[in-house]
């Protein structure tokens, strides 16, 4: 790739160190734009804290958002306990090899990437600093072929740290955040700081899910609230972010990411899937319409 760069400069080939580290940089930084140009909305899944069901909620809206036909990738950056290969049932699976870039995993028309593919064993930890953090993401982002996609949905590690904000710096125009958060006053003042994170980066904001609010019964899918309820909504009206909608508790979320088959593929007609799918598609129109109201989806 490097003799491919010099021979593209003035020199002819005839270049000194500086000039193909400078030739490299900008095939790199080509290389990342068209990458991005490809990709009509990217959504950022965050939360304050963990716990919070995050990756099961991006894994779940992924799939659903591909279920209404869109061209969906899945990116898991939480480099350090990468769900999303056992959430979807692909543990053991590699990455192909392009020519000069790698292949997302392919699930029906989900494509997937995560480190959970590079790693031996899931026993394996990586000890990593911030740069070899950021260096990894950006990889993640320049170097697979995602090809053209109407989505990208990144599933973040909890916090606002090297991850989140490696991303957000990489995406650009066309991003948006998802915020997850449960009832509880505990994660309802994490979030709060995942939105002046959002505001900091001019991150627009789509939207703010509260998890785990309210108990399916799983003898009659009676919805019952043996907890709190309705705090995310709450907070999400006292900063002026739009609220996404509620996921009920269901111990079948807990047996579908057991065995790799997402509640909205397992068990559609649930509460817990429906609520999912009634998020992605108010998802959609929030892509179409980050600054709010209703978008025109015949346009």
């Amino acid at each position: 790739m490097a003799n491919d760069a010099c021979n593209s400069c003035s020199k002819n080939g005839n270049c000194s160190d500086n000039d193909k580290q400078a030739c490299d940089k900008q095939q790199a930084e080509e290389k990342l734009a068209n990458n991005l140009a490809a990709i009509k909305h990217k959504i950022v899944v965050m939360s304050g804290k963990g716990g919070v069901g995050k990756s099961s909620t991006a894994t779940n809206i992924a799939l659903a958002l591909s279920q209404q036909g869109a061209k969906v990738g899945l990116l898991d950056i939480d480099l350090h306990g990468p769900s999303v290969p056992t959430l979807l049932g692909m543990e053991g699976q590699r990455p192909g090899v392009g020519e000069d870039s790698m292949l997302p995993v392919e699930r029906g028309n989900l494509k997937v990437m995560s480190i959970g593919f590079l790693i031996k064993s899931n026993d394996d930890a990586l000890i990593w600093r911030g740069p070899a953090k950021a260096g990894v993401i950006q990889q993640f982002v320049k170097d697979v072929q995602w090809g053209e996609l109407d989505y990208l949905v990144v599933d973040c590690p909890p916090g606002t740290g090297d991850e989140p904000l490696s991303i957000v710096q990489l995406l650009g125009e066309n991003s948006g955040a998802v915020l997850v958060t449960t009832p509880q006053k505990v994660a309802l003042v994490d979030v709060r700081k995942s939105v002046t994170f959002c505001r900091k980066m001019d991150l627009p904001i789509f939207g703010i899910i509260e998890n785990m609010s309210g108990f399916v019964c799983p003898h009659c899918n009676e919805v019952v609230d043996i907890f709190k309820k309705g705090g995310g909504q709450k907070m999400a009206a006292d900063m002026t972010v739009p609220f996404l909608g509620s996921i009920p508790m269901d111990p079948r979320m807990v047996e579908a990411g057991d065995s790799g088959v997402p509640i909205v593929e397992s068990d559609p007609d649930s509460p817990t899937a429906t609520a999912l799918l009634e998020i992605a598609q108010e998802l959609t129109l929030r892509c179409l319409n980050p600054g709010g109201g209703t978008a025109d989806l015949s346009e």
